[in-house]
């Protein structure tokens, strides 16, 4: 009988705590401006990173977006700064805000492509013509998939290792920082960062979303074993797809 009151009890508490968190969010009106000259700047992505929700602003630089007070907003535009916005009482009390990004300079490394100079002969130019090989496979019962190719030299002989050894040799990578990892599902439900991901390939976004420094999230996918050609041309939504697969396996094996 105490035990019947109790979970209803518990229950009851829950759902009063679940309300009010919906009731504490509100929809959270801006304007973006540049600057420089405080021209609206359209198409500024907008993610309020509590809530794990994004926008877009439109063409007059208004956005809108559900949030509670002292979420934070991170925008960030191509050719601007980006920055970490935090929701305010003033902010709720005065209606929509405006926010100006400033423009950043940034300049393009150098790439030097190095033409295919064919001979004419058949045997020895198929020779020099570079082969890509990614291909990716899973052993069965690990629930795991793995890349091989000329891109990941040994990779046949990693994976033949990482079925040998415990599977979390990812604690040190994933277990500090579970409360981001846990974000990852919400990230990958939200259509606006989906479609906002992969426009992206700097990992900066990503990086900001999951609390992680960009050499973490190389070497979360080194250690699943992705090989360095996905790392270095996927999208952004791509490797969120990546860690988030790699995290769910990860928790799976952890937990048995």
């Amino acid at each position: 009988m105490r035990l019947s009151i109790f979970i209803l009890f518990s229950v009851f508490i829950n759902a009063i705590s679940f309300g009010q968190d919906s009731l504490s969010l509100e929809t959270i009106k801006g304007i973006v401006l540049n600057a420089a000259d405080d021209k609206p700047i359209p198409d500024v992505n907008i993610i309020n990173l509590n809530q794990v929700t994004g926008t877009t602003t439109n063409k007059d630089g208004e956005f809108q977006i559900q949030a509670a007070i002292n979420d934070t907003l991170y925008l960030s535009y191509l050719g601007f700064k980006s920055i970490n916005v935090r929701i305010t009482k003033d902010w709720k009390k005065y209606g929509d805000v405006k926010i100006k990004m400033t423009e950043v300079g940034f300049a393009l490394e150098e790439v030097v492509i190095s033409p295919l100079r064919l001979t004419g002969f058949l045997e020895i130019d198929a020779k020099n013509i570079p082969i890509y090989d990614n291909s990716q496979y899973q052993i069965a019962g690990t629930g795991k998939s793995y890349e091989a190719g000329s891109s990941k030299p040994g990779g046949f002989s990693k994976t033949l290792s990482a079925v040998f050894s415990p599977f979390d040799f990812l604690h040190n990578t994933f277990g500090n920082k579970a409360r981001q990892m846990r974000k990852l599902r919400k990230m990958k439900d939200d259509d606006e960062i989906q479609r906002l991901l992969s426009d992206k390939f700097d990992r900066e976004t990503l990086s900001v979303l999951l609390q992680v420094s960009k050499d973490d999230i190389t070497k979360i996918l080194e250690h699943c074993n992705y090989s360095k050609s996905f790392i270095k041309t996927a999208n952004d939504l791509q490797i969120l797809d990546g860690i988030s697969d790699c995290y769910e396996n990860y928790k799976a094996v952890n937990k048995k």
